[in-house]
């Protein structure tokens, strides 16, 4: 018994070693630093790219379109600058314009003022049929009275048969 009581004594004595000590854990990524600020807008930037968007858009409205040797037709090749006036017209509902008819030297003063009339009058048809209100399209002819080119040879002529687009009042209003 004694010899039992020795062993039990014994291992009740002896002592578990201690446990391995843990893996050493990386160290922390450094901080990384705050992103900078982003940079402060020009506060003119928008107001200038609004100007240059108006000017755009007044030189959109204001492009002439072609017409063909004594005809008044709307020519298919000028039909898409008939087509970018209308969003501009639609967006800003104060501007109207006066559709300017011209003819080039070529006839009796008379017919080519009547001509110009035709001109003037197939550009604000084409636009009021695209939802332009009439009463926004003031129509003149000035016949052959203004060329735009003062020759007389195929190359200035093509280039008076026109009709010409000013701004006669509103704004161009773009919004921020």
């Amino acid at each position: 018994m004694a010899t039992l009581c020795l062993l039990l004594v014994g291992a009740c004595g002896r002592r578990t070693p201690p446990p391995a000590p843990a893996p050493a854990q990386p160290p922390p990524p450094p901080a990384q630093p705050a992103p900078p600020p982003p940079p402060t807008a020009d506060p003119d930037a928008a107001a200038r790219e609004r100007a240059a968007a108006a000017a755009r858009a007044r030189a959109t409205l204001a492009e002439r379109i072609y017409f063909d040797f004594d005809r008044f037709g709307i020519r298919t090749d000028q039909s898409p600058r008939l087509d970018a006036k209308v969003p501009i017209l639609r967006a800003n509902p104060s501007v109207r314009l006066r559709i300017e008819g011209h003819a080039d030297e070529r006839g009796s003063v008379e017919y080519n003022l009547a001509l110009g009339l035709r001109r003037a009058n197939a550009a604000r048809q084409y636009l009021t049929g695209l939802g332009i209100v009439e009463s926004r399209l003031d129509v003149i002819s000035y016949g052959e009275e203004r060329p735009a080119i003062a020759r007389s040879d195929e190359a200035a002529w093509a280039e008076n048969r026109r009709a010409e687009f000013p701004i006669v009042a509103g704004e161009i209003a773009l919004r921020p």
